[in-house]
């Protein structure tokens, strides 16, 4: 690298990696401590993924930054039981996520194909509606329903079409909607 350019660098490390870093983090710490809590989580979900995705590209600056004293502290041996700890605090998490029922995934997702798999009988009170009202609404919106013991799968499926997609078709409209 040149001169101009090792110097340029240098100061866009020396001006923006930590600065970046904190303001980052002050994001993600804040919308994690909402989520948390459950206070508007439509609100700070995204922003807590996509900004703390965006964090790590001014973490790296700060570690590149900070080589030498990150050195020293493994040198020392001070890094390794921060970094071992927050590892055996962080596996059961992981370990949860992956093995409990009813924890891991969107529960949304997990109740869609009981949704559509349930008989038209059974879904109608979900919806608002009636057994016979749900059969005569897919009747009217042209769809092949015979009878109140079918599903939507298999309604949506003669028809060629994905049954959430019919679903939410159904779905009564929200109040002021």
């Amino acid at each position: 690298m040149s001169t101009a350019a090792n110097s340029l660098y240098n100061r866009v490390l020396t001006r923006y990696a930590t600065p970046l870093t904190t303001g980052l983090f002050l994001v993600s710490a804040i919308s994690g401590v909402a989520l948390f809590f459950r206070w508007t989580p439509r609100t700070f979900h995204a922003m807590h993924e996509w900004l703390s995705m965006l964090l790590l590209a001014p973490f790296i600056l700060h570690m590149v930054r900070n080589w030498r004293p990150l050195v020293n502290y493994a040198k020392r041996k001070t890094l390794f039981l921060p970094l071992v700890l927050s590892l055996a605090i962080a596996i059961p998490f992981a370990v949860s996520g992956l093995s409990g029922p009813g924890r891991a995934g969107n529960p949304a997702f997990r109740a869609l194909p009981l949704m559509t798999q349930a008989r038209l009988a059974d879904l109608a009170p979900l919806l608002k509606t009636s057994p016979d009202k749900l059969l005569a609404t897919l009747r009217e919106r042209g769809y092949q329903a015979t009878s109140i013991e079918e599903n939507l799968e298999t309604i949506a499926g003669t028809a060629g079409k994905k049954a959430p997609q019919v679903l939410v078709e159904l779905m009564p409209r929200r109040q002021g909607s």
